[in-house]
């Protein structure tokens, strides 16, 4: 009598749920700021939005020069350490923007809160802000260095738990987490602000990372050697054939695919193609939608009315799990193979973007139908997001797919710095002109302009992508078998 197969176990979608809530902590400590700068910090330290601009344009450079060796450190030292030590600097640095505050109090000579927002001679305003600044750019470039590692990580350990079918949806979920952050810390980043200080948000937040590190040390382990991975569940996830470890085999990472290696690959471009020409956009959103909503309509963040837009806009961003799965519905359905299936997916969501375009003119008649087309842009933004870090796994050996990640998200991040400070130019100088577009004055006429631009990044980056690699081509590594003495 034949013994009954053995039931697969599902331990990858619990450390799929790891990925997740880092992802989901990693989005609640970027968004802090952008929730308490203009209502709560702006006036302490006389902020403008080139004052602003200026900082989370620093944040991008940071994070663009960190991801670019972090994926390299995260292939090197493993998935488990690499991830603690990104979670680890990114927590302090975020706790760190809680003492900016007394450290400008002390440097510039002023005995309280009140003593800096009464400052009215321009050199001690003067020195207010630029002090202010350089300390804020400081802490968030600690902040910006160890969130470089998240991605990296967390596709580095899709990859490793599930297989290529199923990767794109693994990466919706837990890229899910960026829509989760932001739905909690509107409502949870404010009411602290409010009742605590602001600096209590950094801190409050910002310590939720040391609560997952702990968690993460007993929870992961590769499938090849986890416990709760039975054999089934093992064969499922190396359904592929892919760098399945082999005893004949030297299996040095390092020594596959060299990090200027990785730049000779026309894949490697299309990816960073894809990052440079759309993380910008996303970027812009989650950091500057609070202050659209508080310039153009008069709704600060700790207003419950901008909290509650907010929370809708990103809850709507949640439907980007559905993007996750549509490639998964083109392989499996219609028959594609996994890239092909995955670009027409993102064309699809390209398309989508191209509401952003429409959402400001609205805005006269209610301020719900730019949240509500933003929200759109944003689940789309997600889906196409999930499925192009997907295309690295398509494409790259696990041993390399940190590094890649980390070189295409530098590309994202140089975009992110350019498309921030450009921001901040463009909507002080329509706001001090009171610049006119297309029936729209001052900071509206410049919100609008911004729409317009980034609403056809997507179908450029995509362009450009298939251009690049018009076809599935994986690369393919040698491997040299161990000889025996």
């Amino acid at each position: 009598m034949k013994q009954a197969a053995e039931k697969m176990t599902r331990y990858r979608w619990t450390i799929c749920s790891m990925l997740f809530f880092a992802t989901t902590i990693n989005y609640l400590d970027r968004q802090v700021l952008s929730l308490t700068w203009m209502d709560f910090i702006a006036p302490e330290f006389h902020w403008t939005n080139v004052h602003y601009g200026k900082i989370t344009g620093f944040f991008s450079i940071m994070y663009a020069i960190g991801v670019l060796f972090a994926g390299r450190i995260v292939d090197r030292l493993g998935t488990k350490k690499g991830y603690l030590w990104a979670i680890l600097i990114w927590s302090v640095g975020a706790c760190l923007h809680a003492l900016c505050g007394v450290i400008t109090q002390a440097v510039v000579g002023l005995d309280s809160v009140q003593a800096l927002r009464m400052a009215h001679a321009v050199d001690v305003v003067a020195r207010i802000t630029t002090v202010s600044v350089s300390l804020f750019i400081f802490a968030r470039s600690i902040l910006a260095i160890g969130e470089a590692g998240n991605f990296p990580a967390a596709v580095k350990a899709t990859a490793e738990y599930f297989p290529k079918k199923d990767r794109g949806f693994a990466t919706s979920i837990f890229n899910a987490g960026a829509t989760v952050g932001a739905l909690v810390a509107p409502v949870s980043v404010p009411l602290i602000a409010t009742r605590f200080g602001w600096e209590a948000a950094f801190l409050a937040i910002g310590s939720l990372g040391f609560i997952w590190m702990g968690i993460w040390i007993f929870v992961y382990k590769k499938p090849e050697v986890h416990p709760k991975v039975n054999k089934a569940e093992l064969i499922y996830i190396q359904q592929d054939g892919e760098d399945v470890p082999t005893p004949d085999i030297r299996a040095t990472d390092q020594d596959r695919i060299s990090f200027w290696k990785c730049l000779t690959f026309r894949q490697t471009w299309a990816f960073a193609a894809g990052k440079f020409m759309t993380d910008g956009v996303w970027w812009f959103f989650l950091f500057w939608t609070p202050a659209y909503l508080s310039s153009v309509y008069d709704l600060p963040s700790n207003n419950p009315t901008a909290q509650l837009l907010i929370f809708v806009l990103y809850a709507i961003t949640l439907l980007s799990i559905i993007g996750g799965w549509l490639p998964t519905y083109f392989v499996e359905k219609k028959g594609m193979e996994p890239y092909s299936g995955r670009m027409r997916a993102m064309l699809i969501f390209a398309f989508f973007l191209l509401l952003t375009m429409f959402a400001q003119p609205p805005g006269n008649i209610s301020y719900w139908i730019p949240v509500i087309i933003i929200g759109i842009a944003g689940a789309a933004h997600q889906a196409w997001s999930a499925n192009l870090y997907s295309t690295i796994g398509d494409m790259f050996p696990k041993s390399t797919i940190a590094t890649i990640t980390g070189i295409g998200t530098t590309a994202g991040m140089i975009s992110s710095y350019v498309i921030n400070r450009f921001s901040g130019v463009l909507l002080d100088h329509a706001a001090r002109t009171q610049m006119t577009f297309l029936g729209f004055k001052g900071e509206p006429a410049g919100y609008f302009i911004v729409f317009c631009i980034y609403s056809a990044a997507y179908l450029v980056g995509w362009v450009i992508m298939k251009t690049l690699v018009p076809r599935y081509s994986k690369i393919i590594v040698k491997l040299f078998p161990v000889l025996s003495l």
